[in-house]
């Protein structure tokens, strides 16, 4: 049960992180360092999330 809803956090966290990253990358560029960070937090629940499974 614990893990299901662990899931379910990472993922909703995952997809809100994936949205403001693409919204940073079309404003800034894929290269500026706001957006590298969006990106690695993205990794780090990624990894999570697959880690749950």
């Amino acid at each position: 049960m614990v893990n299901l809803l662990l899931k379910q956090f990472l993922k909703a966290e995952i997809e809100i992180k994936r949205r403001i990253m693409y919204k940073k990358a079309k404003d800034l560029g894929f290269t500026h360092p706001i957006v590298v960070d969006y990106s690695q937090e993205l990794d780090i629940l990624l990894n999570k999330y697959l880690k749950t499974s």
